[in-house]
């Protein structure tokens, strides 16, 4: 029934906790594009926070607003311009929404089998924790520190992400080993782009991301969300998710946004750190567009406090969330080395070849329990 879909919003400690439970995915790969590929700083920010207001109030959930991988890991080598990026968000965009639009996302879907989404979920899962552990030796003694605390945190019931950003703001204060301060970013401008910027956005960026999205936007973000949240994440689907994800991009994108997704792990991080509801989404967005508005140089300040160290440290314990599913650990036994093999694929490789491996472990798995069944006969 609609009205059992989302939670009523919840304005709590609790759950303004939980809306900084994802932070560690967004502001390292955000921060980073904006200091390498020329984007608006201002622009960025005010995409994020306006995509995670909306996304609170469609979904009433803790369903969370990432920035797009593979166009941000295009974007920290500075080898595209922010038109370039801008023209993929759009491309990306129309995109999802046809697929969306004309439901074919959900057949889609429904080709994947439950086993190669566990190794996907794994897969990603080992691949956020290799990128938080990266972060945390920024500074070890800090990430070291920041876990602990998040760590006790957790244990301890009370209010882990907002107690553990707190402890490595001080921590970086009393070390005196702030990380680097945020450069004065571009201001945005009419996106233009010429042939050659055309087939970057297409070959480089839009494509690889594509098969990102889908895997981990889409139908593990669908995945995850249900277990989390049961019957009331019921219109949590593809075709919803594609939805929006396609229409924010193609209206924020021109403006000078990063391109963004929504994200399986981005669930899991909110929903372990104690959100719930659509206030968790709506509380980082608006917080996110009241940072956007400040001057240049109070803004820097604000965002470069926090040590890269503490916000690995929060995205470790996310990637363990997203890792060790109930799914995962019941899994069959005969279902095990389709698991292996598209987390393998996923990690060394990329989600696209860890769905391709998958599919054709589990097609070779059907051949030899159909065999074995003959055999018995």
């Amino acid at each position: 029934m609609a009205e059992s879909r989302g939670h009523a919003f919840r304005l709590d400690p609790r759950e303004a906790n939980g809306a900084l439970g994802d932070i560690g995915t967004l502001l390292p790969l955000s921060l980073g594009a904006i200091a390498l590929a020329g984007l608006s700083a201002q622009m960025v920010l005010a995409g994020f926070g306006l995509f995670y207001i909306a996304t609170g109030l469609v979904y009433r959930l803790s369903i969370p607003v990432q920035p797009m991988k593979a166009v941000a890991a295009v974007a920290l080598l500075g080898v595209v311009s922010p038109a370039e990026i801008a023209l993929s968000g759009v491309l990306i965009g129309l995109v999802l929404l046809v697929l969306g639009g004309t439901g074919l996302i959900d057949g889609i879907a429904r080709l994947v089998p439950q086993s190669v989404l566990s190794g996907l979920q794994l897969g990603l899962g080992l691949s956020l924790g290799w990128v938080a552990v990266g972060l945390m030796l920024n500074n070890w003694l800090i990430g070291l520190l920041s876990l602990g605390v998040a760590l006790w945190a957790l244990n301890a019931g009370t209010h882990a992400a907002l107690l553990t950003i707190c402890a490595g703001v001080a921590l970086g204060f009393i070390t005196g080993q702030p990380d680097a301060r945020m450069p004065q970013a571009a201001q945005w401008s009419m996106p233009f782009v010429d042939a050659e910027g055309l087939r970057r956005a297409v070959t480089d960026l839009a494509l690889p991301q594509l098969s990102l999205t889908l895997t981990n936007a889409v139908f593990l973000t669908t995945l995850v969300a249900s277990d989390l949240f049961g019957a009331r994440a019921a219109h949590v689907t593809p075709r919803k998710l594609c939805l929006t994800t396609g229409l924010a991009n193609l209206l924020l994108a021109p403006l000078g946004a990063l391109p963004m997704c929504h994200g399986a792990g981005g669930v899991a991080a909110h929903h372990r750190f104690g959100a719930r509801t659509g206030a968790a989404p709506c509380m980082i967005g608006i917080l996110l567009v009241g940072v956007a508005i400040l001057p240049i140089p109070v803004q820097g300040a604000v965002l470069s406090a926090i040590p890269t160290a503490t916000l690995g440290a929060l995205l470790l314990i996310a990637a363990w969330s997203l890792a060790i599913s109930r799914r995962l650990i019941d899994a069959r036994p005969s279902c095990r080395p389709v698991i292996a093999a598209t987390a393998l694929a996923t990690v060394f490789l990329n989600p696209l070849l860890g769905l391709f491996a998958g599919t054709v472990a589990e097609l070779i798995r059907k051949v030899v329990i159909s065999e074995f069944m003959t055999w018995r006969r």
